[in-house]
């Protein structure tokens, strides 16, 4: 296991899109983080049920829709591609499905390079469904046993990355997240969340030793952008998804600590932060994914991504055509314009990253957080915390300090109701606990034990 205590990229001007200090490289010869910026597209089925009667149809449908993008992508000429294929819960239930839809997708990629050039790579990402038993049983039982031979088969079905959205803390952080209560999503990120990943991301990297297959990243997307979607539609403060967000930086860095090596996953908005701490690059995604979820951070999100992805887009069609096609266009002239700009030279990479930047930082809490400046300061102060539970608790009170400066300072303006909640969220920061110990005995008592196995974690409470 490496700890980071030190941060790879330690200035704002270097925290870049498109380079990262430890790029990686793909058997295709696709360089990830080594000046260039890649689509990452990612599509899935229109709604419809899964089962085996139908699987011939959905082989045809992902057909479809891998030569359709791999087709356009030589049309516009682009430099390289990667593809994403994300599971649905069924085809991690049953992971034959999910690996068969690998193999006809590393196939038509395969086809694609040797024809035509197409540099690519395919991540593949199972879906946790761990969760679909409340509560949940973490590491042992049929579903985890199902989720271990997804990440199996598709490993030798050809993928290229291998990544995944976890969820272990979550039966607790979703009461967090509607109740504001700082002290249980502290416990949920930095004690459960970050246990999880520990024994999960043991298992993945050692799954993927001996194949051609990355182990990438994690992404916090049940936890952060479960609370960006909320206070999007006004049921939870601004303020609290940005803090909740810099929360879970913590927990996707266990990832690479027990050896994901990027690029993590583009719904990972945690991801600015990462890349900074281990120098690995990084997907992202904005204004692109607005066919999936809405989002205050359109632009800023580019700042620091190696690879510009749409979230997720279903085949469905559009005017211009399947709306997978239509999305890889739409990443494509995105990642032209970055590509361009970064042809002038560092300076003029700087200056278009800055331009996204300056567009959303003040408008909203969330975007100020990805500032690369507040990245880098808060950052520094995460590494330096020695466990977990103290780095989380740090980001807490990093970030609220980052955020009261901000409005003291006039960089961020915030409506009354926002302000009320930093000051209470400010206030519940002050008596988080130095010990874990303290924490856990803090909330021991706050939370339905119904909910959650603390076999799972190892605790005993």
């Amino acid at each position: 296991m490496h700890r980071y205590d030190t941060l790879a990229i330690s200035s704002p001007d270097d925290l870049l899109y498109g380079r990262a200090p430890r790029p990686l490289k793909v058997k295709e010869g696709l360089v990830i983080g080594g000046g260039t910026v890649y689509p990452e597209v990612n599509f899935t089925l229109p709604p419809m049920n899964i089962s085996a009667e139908v699987m011939p149809a959905i082989y045809r449908q992902y057909e479809e829709m891998i030569e359709g993008i791999c087709k356009r992508a030589v049309e516009l000429e682009l430099p390289g591609l990667v593809v994403e294929f994300e599971l649905l819960p069924p085809m991690t239930m049953e992971p034959q499905w999910g690996a068969g839809i690998t193999e006809v997708l590393r196939r038509t990629l395969d086809k694609y390079a040797a024809e035509a050039g197409l540099k690519s790579a395919l991540r593949v990402t199972p879906n946790d469904i761990r969760e679909h038993e409340r509560p949940p049983l973490l590491r042992t039982g049929y579903l985890w046993e199902k989720m271990v031979e997804s990440f199996r088969l598709n490993a030798a079905a050809g993928a290229d990355l291998m990544a995944i959205e976890s969820t272990g803390g979550k039966e607790l952080h979703d009461d967090a997240i509607i109740m504001a209560d700082l002290p249980l999503a502290l416990f949920a990120l930095g004690v459960l969340g970050c246990r999880d990943m520990d024994f999960l991301w043991d298992n993945i990297v050692q799954t993927c030793q001996g194949t051609t297959c990355h182990p990438a990243g994690d992404s916090a997307c049940g936890f952060g952008n479960s609370a960006m979607v909320l206070a999007e539609k006004g049921y939870i403060p601004k303020v609290w998804s940005a803090l909740i967000r810099v929360m879970t930086v913590p927990r996707s860095l266990v990832a690479h600590e027990k050896g994901a090596v990027g690029p993590g996953k583009d719904c990972a908005y945690e991801n600015p932060y990462l890349k900074a701490i281990t120098g690995l690059p990084m997907s992202g995604e904005g204004s692109e994914a607005a066919c999936a979820h809405l989002s205050p951070v359109g632009n800023i999100a580019r700042a620091a991504a190696d690879l510009w992805s749409n979230e997720s887009v279903q085949n469905v069609r559009l005017l211009g055509g399947m709306a997978p096609v239509v999305s890889l266009e739409q990443l494509a002239y995105a990642t032209r314009l970055l590509n361009t700009a970064a042809a002038h030279g560092p300076a003029g990479a700087r200056q278009l990253r800055n331009w996204y930047v300056e567009s959303d930082a003040n408008r909203d809490p969330q975007a100020y957080i990805l500032r690369p400046d507040v990245v880098i300061a808060i950052a520094k102060q995460i590494v330096a915390a020695p466990t977990p539970y103290l780095r989380t608790r740090t980001a807490a009170l990093a970030t609220l300090a980052a955020l009261r400066s901000a409005v003291a300072e006039g960089e961020l303006a915030l409506p009354e109701r926002e302000l009320t909640y930093l000051d209470l969220l400010s206030s519940q920061a002050d008596s988080l606990p130095e010990d874990e110990a303290d924490l856990i005995g803090m909330v021991s008592g706050s939370f339905d034990r119904e909910k959650i196995r603390l076999d799972q974690y190892e605790l005993d409470i």
